[in-house]
């Protein structure tokens, strides 16, 4: 699916959309978290979004719709954050390692949002699915291309599938302090865990050109 997809509503005014969208989805995901997304009723969104059942159905058309726009407002938060710490116009080794940092920041404030994501994405329709996963691709694009600069740069010769697999490294490493802090915490703060997967990152990057110069 190559474009946004349309959710119906019988409401004209786009900022009265967007407005109760967000209480939709702000509600949304505190109940999708603490029961799960086929638990959850559409009765409860409303209730905690603040208006009636009858409301809410004036903004959506089904279900199925809430999902849909929760992990596309999820996917659009995260990316957004994304790209604003890593509008890098030199990529030094330095602006490499605060990139990095700031992502795992990203990824610790939004935990609770990236869970709901992964947990229920796949209760996506066939139709919004590619859709949203399209979205996680964009954003290690931007991983992708970051790294791109910083090996330029340092002159570091790495061929575009050492890059790709990179980033998408990159990008689960990130996730993993949402996904495992309950355990990473009992050794590692998120301060220690970004060093020394940065740390760990860095040296990849320089075994990759090492190994490329000599063959």
């Amino acid at each position: 699916m190559s474009e946004k997809q349309k959710v119906h509503s019988n409401v004209k005014d786009e900022k009265l959309i967007q407005l109760r969208r967000d209480q939709i989805v702000k509600g949304a995901i505190s109940l999708i978290k603490e029961k799960g997304f086929h638990r959850t009723t559409t009765r409860e969104i409303a209730k905690l979004a603040g208006f009636s059942i009858g409301t809410l159905y004036e903004y959506i058309r089904t279900k199925d719709d809430i999902l849909y726009l929760v992990c596309d407002r999820i996917y659009d938060e995260v990316q957004e954050k994304i790209q604003k710490v890593l509008d890098l116009h030199q990529v030094t080794t330095e602006t490499m390692k605060l990139g990095i940092a700031a992502y795992f920041r990203i990824m610790d404030e939004m935990q609770d949002e990236v869970l709901v994501l992964y947990q229920e994405a796949k209760s996506l329709s066939k139709d919004a699915l590619p859709y949203v996963l399209k979205k996680e691709i964009q954003m290690v694009s931007l991983f992708e291309q970051l790294i791109k600069d910083y090996t330029e740069n340092l002159g570091l010769p790495l061929h575009e599938n050492q890059i790709k697999l990179l980033a998408h490294n990159l990008f689960v490493q990130g996730q993993m302090w949402g996904f495992r802090r309950w355990a990473l915490r009992k050794e590692y703060s998120l301060k220690k865990y970004t060093e020394l997967q940065t740390e760990f990152f860095i040296q990849t990057i320089q075994s990759y050109a090492l190994t490329n110069k000599n063959n």
